[in-house]
């Protein structure tokens, strides 16, 4: 018995080296003849692998699911899939890479959903004295709120004074942007300059119907303060025609404290975030109004997957300095992973012509496909 085993042993030990020994031979045989094809194929061939490399961009879908409650709104409840978001981001050549995002969302009116390029441009990856082109259909680089897409931010509703100012879709044109990487040994500083043809949609700007552009300047300074602190600044200005066929003129700061320990990082962390806006808008040849609005808020991590948000809005409105709205709000986010969090907000808001009412929001975003990094 004992002996049957052994050679059961041994035949299974022979099988496996002359298997390893014929796959050997395949792999020889194999890399021999690709040798072959491609010292026969000569330098036309390498030519046209690289004409059309077979590289796939990267794809994902972001979903963004909501269910809210107003008090003083006649349909107090509602629940729907506010935005579905398709993204597209690739390396084009060693020179430049393209980002394209589609969004499909729904009408709060109608129900219907449509669909528009969110956004969609080019940026180089190569020119010269730290220089970075970026050309298409993209968002403004004012504050920290508007280049982010809406489901990375840690609230779900947007501040009162970024809504009333430039709308529920930000400052996204169409246009060229050009950023420089200062040359300062000191602390990072980043400096860009962007000429764009005006938004259709927005309470501040207007397109021009005449040759006028929409111009904006926007300095960022960040400091590393310490091993588990930064501070970031940002200086921003903005010109344009407004819907009186005159000038508006914007300036902006945002301040952006983050700490987040080295030793527990995945657990803790907390940030400080304010932007404020003045607004300068001519409405005639004899009446100009000058009017501001800004948030602040905090977001704190208690857990690893756990995060608590308050924010204070205050607002005028671009064309009256009269108005006056102010907003309280707070946030429960629990994040399962980076493809996964639920978000619930609750928010009052009142002003010196509204009554006050009270908001309960839930959101749940998914996302599929790979995942870019979000801005820092």
């Amino acid at each position: 018995m004992r002996l049957c085993i052994l050679f059961f042993l041994l035949f299974i030990a022979i099988t496996k080296a002359v298997a390893q020994q014929d796959s050997s031979a395949i792999d020889s045989v194999l890399l021999e003849k690709v040798a072959k094809e491609m010292n026969d194929a000569g330098a036309p061939a390498a030519t046209k692998q690289r004409i059309a490399p077979s590289v796939n961009p990267n794809i994902s879908v972001i979903g963004d699911f909501r269910t809210n409650y107003v008090s003083d709104a006649k349909r107090k409840f509602n629940a729907n899939l506010n935005e579905t978001e398709f993204s597209f981001q690739a390396t084009v050549d060693p020179y430049a890479k393209a980002d394209f995002f589609y969004s499909v969302s729904r009408d709060a009116e109608t129900g219907k959903f449509s669909g528009e390029i969110e956004e969609g441009y080019v940026t180089t990856l190569s020119l010269p004295a730290h220089l970075q082109l970026k050309a298409g259909k993209f968002k403004g680089a004012l504050g920290r709120i508007n280049p982010v897409h809406a489901h990375s931010l840690p609230f779900i509703d947007l501040p009162n004074a970024y809504v009333n100012y430039f709308g529920e879709e930000g400052l996204n044109d169409e246009g060229f942007s050009l950023s420089w990487l200062l040359p300062n040994k000191l602390f990072y500083q980043d400096l860009t300059f962007e000429v764009t043809d005006g938004p259709y949609e927005s309470p501040s700007f207007e397109k021009s119907q005449v040759s006028k552009v929409l111009l904006l300047v926007h300095l960022k300074n960040f400091w590393d303060l310490s091993r588990n602190a930064t501070l970031e600044l940002g200086l921003t200005g903005i010109t344009g025609e407004n819907d009186s066929a005159f000038t508006t003129n914007i300036a902006a700061a945002d301040l952006t404290y983050k700490w987040k320990p080295l030793q527990m990082n995945t657990y803790k962390s907390f940030t400080w975030q304010s932007e404020l806006y003045f607004s300068n808008a001519r409405k005639n040849e004899n009446v100009t109004v000058n009017s501001i609005g800004f948030y602040s808020m905090v977001n704190i991590q208690i857990a690893r997957r756990w995060f608590a948000c308050a924010r204070y809005d205050y607002s005028n409105l671009p064309f009256s300095d009269s108005y006056r709205q102010q907003a309280y709000s707070a946030t429960l986010g629990w994040y399962a992973t980076e493809f996964q969090k639920i978000e619930l907000q609750g928010k009052t808001t009142e002003s010196n012509i509204e009554k006050r009412n009270y908001e309960a929001m839930l959101r749940w975003i998914f996302v599929i496909g790979s995942h870019g990094a979000h801005q820092y």
